[in-house]
């Protein structure tokens, strides 16, 4: 899995989210910015990231990543 895919499996995901994904060789660094992410903690936004990578993770295509969620509306402040 290279970053192109990654990002293409998020968008994917999140249609109306600003995806970008840097990394490769399994590691990753993701930054999806969403409105549905609003009210949610950290830890349930990184569990959707999670969910949409399920099947690259569980096959080992991708072993690590770091997640930054946020809303749009936290990215401007």
């Amino acid at each position: 899995m290279d970053s192109d895919g990654l990002k293409s499996l998020l968008q994917t995901a999140f249609p109306e989210a600003d995806v970008a994904v840097s990394g490769g060789a399994g590691r990753f660094e993701l930054a999806v910015v969403d409105a549905a992410f609003a009210g949610l903690n950290r830890v349930k936004r990184q569990q959707r990231v999670y969910k949409a990578l399920g099947d690259v993770i569980t096959s080992g295509a991708v072993h690590a990543v770091t997640i930054v969620a946020r809303t749009p509306e936290e990215l401007s402040a």
